[in-house]
């Protein structure tokens, strides 16, 4: 269940969270001292308007940046206390990202796309492969394996970024817009696609700015001014 407490043994923990960045002689608090916790399972979709802090909260969880105060926790680790290398494996190992332009390497295969995460973890060749055949199948790909980005609608694109961002069997799935790049109806199947990645135990983060699209969402933290104005739940 998702809290504005601290709460132990949630998967993410956020106490007193701030950010802080300089533009020339101004100071901008992008977050201005977000407690949040929300557990293993859980569907969170992040809204607000521009400037309310909801990118500064997806880079922070991603481990792309970190608080200028206050702390983030992963699965009980202190994430500000570990150095660059320590984010990298971090990411790497825990953490999935879907990207609202895909963010396909356009000279590989779909395999060969899915597989980049595992390549970084040391996979061996036929295990790797394996693994890519699963996920392609899974999102309904399995017979694209050997296509290009460029060969491919932008649903199936966004299909074959969800495969690649499940890889690494991740903790958390970070999504940034996910179908701001497709057609309603395009978008609808991938929302459903993490609807039923969410009914399989997956853990997702959803940025969006579209209410239809965070309705299938089991949480909605709307967020104003860099902290939390509420959170709805889904009946």
């Amino acid at each position: 269940m998702l809290a504005t407490g601290a709460s132990d043994g949630s998967l993410v923990r956020l106490e007193h969270v701030h950010k802080t960045y300089q533009m020339g002689s101004a100071e901008v608090h992008a977050l201005a001292g977000v407690t949040l916790s929300f557990q293993e399972g859980d569907f969170l979709a992040i809204m607000g308007p521009s400037g309310s802090g909801k990118s500064t909260m997806l880079n922070l969880l991603g481990c792309l940046d970190r608080p200028t105060s206050g702390h983030y926790f992963l699965k009980g680790h202190d994430v500000g206390e570990m150095d660059d290398d320590h984010l990298s494996n971090l990411r790497l190992r825990e953490l999935g990202f879907i990207f609202q332009s895909f963010n396909l390497i356009p000279q590989l295969t779909v395999q060969e796309n899915i597989e980049l995460p595992l390549y970084y973890l040391g996979w061996e060749a036929e295990a790797s492969r394996l693994k890519a055949v699963e996920l392609a199948t899974m999102v309904g790909l399995g017979d694209r394996l050997q296509h290009r980005p460029m060969e491919l609608s932008g649903g199936q694109q966004q299909r074959v970024a969800i495969a690649r961002s499940l890889a690494n069997e991740p903790s958390i799935l970070l999504a940034d817009e996910p179908t701001g790049n497709l057609d309603s109806a395009t978008g609808k199947q991938i929302m459903e696609l993490l609807v039923e990645l969410n009914r399989s135990g997956k853990t997702i983060v959803m940025v969006t700015h579209e209410p239809d699209v965070a309705a299938f969402a089991s949480h909605r933290l709307h967020m104003m001014d860099g902290v939390i104005d509420r959170i709805e739940e889904s009946d």
